[in-house]
């Protein structure tokens, strides 16, 4: 009977194992623009136009807001090991570049070199303004709620009833 025993606790603890090891596995995942490199090898600077870099590629993941007219296709491949944050692996952005007349200039390339790393402090968020403590911040609008108003009184004239009973006059 012991023997069983120790072949059921020893089943148990290589089954913990691999759902434990199973955890550690990294997640991948694609994010964005599918790249396929025959298509965007076809878009060619002074033969395509908007509408047919948008028949090719798609519909752009961004355009350009300000300064010359460009269009934007990124693609992201990220990487998450089990209860960390995504972390992005590999990245290309596709940028069409337009003249005034929505013909294309240029189309440039660009990798996992753009990415910025941002690791904001933790324990510190500056802020614009008067640095203030916790009591200021909960108590120091006491008195000014209601303060800045006119008269508490009756209204408009010596404090007695207006000459139609109402509130309005009426």
């Amino acid at each position: 009977m012991r023997a069983n025993a120790g072949k059921r606790i020893g089943l148990g603890l290589a089954t913990a194992m691999v759902l434990l090891a199973g955890g550690c596995t990294s997640i991948r995942d694609h994010r964005g623009f599918l790249v396929d490199q025959a298509l965007v090898d076809s878009v060619l600077p002074g033969v395509d136009n908007k509408m047919s870099v948008e028949r090719t590629l798609g519909r752009p993941t961004l355009a350009s807001q300000f300064g010359d007219p460009s269009w934007y296709y990124i693609a992201t491949d990220t990487r998450q090991v089990a209860f960390r944050t995504p972390r992005a692996v590999n990245q290309t952005i596709l940028r069409v570049r337009f003249d005034a007349k929505g013909n294309v200039i240029a189309v440039d390339k660009a990798g996992a070199e753009r990415i910025a790393r941002l690791t904001p402090d933790h324990d510190l968020t500056p802020t614009l303004g008067k640095k203030r403590s916790l009591l200021e911040d909960l108590f120091g609008n006491i008195g000014t709620v209601g303060a800045g108003g006119g008269a508490a009184g009756g209204g408009q004239g010596g404090g007695g009833r207006s000459p139609g009973g109402g509130p309005n006059g009426s």
